[in-house]
């Protein structure tokens, strides 16, 4: 009887789960690409944020790219806000800055301290303080900017009138266990947000890829009633301005506009990473996205249980319940998964299949930490 009651259970989230995933590829190919004008002249002012914490590595790269664009150099500024660094970082800066005159260098210790749990919403905010652009570009120390993300971003918010602009991030490809599970799963998340976002539904964004006008951020009170959640300076901000300007949010949906940005290293700082995304789950306003992750996880925690309660009940009906319902999940992910890689330029699906095992216990740890548990970011502990 048990066995039987689970099996209808499993039956009703894999149904409403494929019905999600399918939505989502509906969605995403009503998407129409960008017509990008490269001899559009632009006049948008930008001030691109970077706030950057140990980021020796990454920071000369990405203003390299920055510096590289096919943008008038009047017309936008980069500031980056060195959050307490404790290597080259500010040394770095400090060596484009005598190259670049619209590069600026933020030590976060010379600023007063606000009441924070964030240090990045606290360096963004001090940022937007001293901006001189109309429009705040956010962005990572270890993103890589297309020469044309500038360019695109202009075009976009002079012909839409947008107020907040969405564009896609990728992360680089490595030939890794870790790098392609990363890769393929933030793949995912990317085509969700392209999807949901175009389609008015869900607040999605990454603050790697993020514009949005700096009198919006201050019409919504920046990051007031949200600064005392560690994450969200990207998808909590983006809920309050959709709130306060409704049908006035817009993705930019070309590959001029993809920004590239690092993966973590180790399988800890990968943990560490998801479960600082998952921590912001029941902190949206956007119930939408709520009650989607709530089918996400209990869907994939029903997946994990499932072939231990067949095990314990010596139950085949549920064994093989359970691989009908794998099956399905891959099938209608991969059909979801096939236009996303396109528009990515993406060849690495081939891979997806095999990592399901992976992405369903990663999925239910990493949410159940993000809820109840902490974690480590940047040399600091969040609880």
């Amino acid at each position: 009887m048990i066995s039987y009651i689970l099996i209808i259970i499993s039956a009703i989230l894999t149904l409403l789960y494929a019905a999600l995933i399918l939505l989502y590829r509906k969605w995403f190919l009503q998407l129409r690409l960008f017509n990008f004008n490269p001899l559009f002249i632009p006049t948008t002012q930008f001030s691109i944020i970077i706030p950057a914490r140990n980021e020796a590595a990454n920071i000369g790269s990405c203003l390299q790219s920055i510096t590289q664009q096919n943008y008038p150099q009047h017309l936008f500024e980069v500031i980056v806000i060195d959050d307490f660094s404790t290597d080259e970082t500010s040394s770095i800066v400090e060596q484009w800055q005598q190259q670049y005159s619209n590069i600026r260098l933020m030590p976060l210790a010379n600023e007063v301290p606000t009441e924070h749990n964030s240090y990045k919403k606290w360096a963004i905010e001090k940022a937007i303080e001293k901006a001189n652009g109309t429009w705040i570009v956010t962005t990572d120390a270890d993103c890589i900017a297309n020469a044309n993300w500038l360019h695109s971003l202009a075009q976009c918010i002079e012909e839409k009138k947008p107020v907040l602009v969405v564009a896609p991030v990728s992360f680089i490809y490595h030939p890794t266990l870790l790098g392609i599970f990363q890769y393929l799963d933030f793949l995912s998340l990317q085509g969700i947000t392209a999807a949901s976002v175009s389609a008015g539904i869900h607040s999605m964004c990454n603050g790697a890829n993020l514009a949005y006008l700096k009198s919006a951020f201050y019409t919504v009170n920046g990051f007031k009633g949200i600064n005392h959640i560690a994450s969200g300076d990207d998808m909590l901000l983006m809920n309050k301005i959709k709130q306060h300007f409704p049908n006035s949010i817009a993705y930019l949906f070309h590959p001029n506009a993809i920004v590239l940005t690092q993966p973590v290293f180790s399988w800890k700082e990968f943990f560490n990473q998801r479960i600082r995304w998952a921590s912001k789950a029941d902190k949206y306003d956007d119930k939408s996205i709520f009650w989607v992750l709530v089918l996400v996880y209990l869907y994939n925690f029903m997946l994990l249980v499932l072939p231990i309660l067949a095990l314990v009940f010596l139950s085949w009906p549920l064994l093989i319940c359970w691989i009908v319902c794998v099956l399905i999940k891959t099938i209608a992910e991969l059909s979801f998964m096939r236009p996303v890689s396109r528009f990515f330029g993406s060849q690495h699906l081939k891979w997806f299949p095999w990592l399901q095992p992976l992405h369903i216990t990663y999925t239910v740890i990493a949410g159940w930490l993000g809820k109840f548990g902490h974690y480590e970011w940047k040399g600091r502990r969040v609880v």
